[in-house]
């Protein structure tokens, strides 16, 4: 028995000593792209707190002045509250509206079966392969033609719809055991009863992953949100960006400072969120 340990051990020795290099390897490259990913994020900071004088330098400056005052005069220069406001109920009724509508249509592509399912489905995909800067002029015209500029339901309504979400959830919706569905019809269920009773809150984290996604896509939405408005009142934080931007110039410091406090719920609620992401992103992912 002893001997037998010995080998054991001797050979997990082995192994791990095999392992290792795979392992610093895999870490290293992991640790130079976080790098990769962290640095603009870095320099935003480190340009939001430099004074003015470094700020107009050619050379780049990689460490900070610690001038605080850039933030309080970047926030005294635009109503930020109410672009916060404006962004957080945007942002919030485009989640629930895209989150409705991309679990009808997941549900129906994954789990029913009527004529020209497949065709439809690949027709929606190959929506995704239209550049926004296609739509555009049409899309403004709808608007107008409906007396929505400068309201947020111009705001909200066309990204209502997520092509990404409906994907991923037709995808879970694919792995879910046909037995589920035969056992809740024993029980008297509809087809919308099983769907908010069984299938969607099964779905609870590639629905995390899918209001995740369309939270941050309005939240950073600039283009759009600044044509459809022209007051204050309507307006989300990332077109109160462009307050920093004039014909005299741009205000590096101000425009820094204030990218960084607009980044900043976003980056909270990806750092809470990052658990159910990683876990609705595999679950989407177990049937093709």
């Amino acid at each position: 028995m002893a001997i037998a340990r010995s080998r054991n051990m001797s050979a997990r020795r082995v192994q791990w000593w095999r392992r290792l290099p795979r392992a610093v390897l895999l870490y290293a490259i992991a640790g130079i792209a976080a790098l990769f990913a962290l640095f603009p994020f870095y320099w935003m900071v480190v340009t939001s707190l430099l004074s003015d004088r470094s700020a107009s330098d050619t050379s780049p400056h990689f460490w900070p002045d610690w001038v605080w005052s850039n933030y309080v005069r970047a926030w005294q220069f635009v109503p930020w509250e109410q672009y916060f406001a404006n962004s957080v109920f945007i942002a919030t009724s485009t989640v629930v509206l895209s989150v409705v509508t991309s679990l009808l249509a997941a549900y129906a592509f994954g789990t029913m079966k009527f004529p020209g399912r497949r065709l439809l489905f690949l027709a929606i995909l190959a929506l995704i392969m239209i550049p926004g800067e296609a739509t555009l002029i049409p899309s403004y015209l709808i608007i107008s033609s409906l007396h929505w500029i400068d309201t947020y339901q111009a705001q909200i309504i066309p990204y209502g719809v997520s092509i990404s979400g409906i994907f991923l959830l037709r995808q879970f919706f694919l792995a879910l055991p046909p037995s589920l569905w035969e056992a809740a019809q024993l029980d008297g269920c509809s087809r919308l009863g099983y769907l908010w009773r069984v299938a969607a809150p099964l779905a609870r984290p590639a629905i995390a992953v899918v209001a995740l996604q369309v939270f941050i896509g309005s939240w950073n939405a600039f283009l759009w949100p600044y044509l459809v408005t022209s007051s204050d009142a309507l307006r989300p934080v990332e077109v109160g960006l462009q307050a920093f931007i004039s014909a005299d110039g741009t205000d590096p410091t101000g425009l820094a400072a204030a990218a960084a406090f607009t980044t900043l719920p976003v980056l909270v609620l990806f750092l809470i969120a990052q658990k159910q992401f990683i876990e609705g992103i595999a679950a989407g992912s177990t049937k093709g």
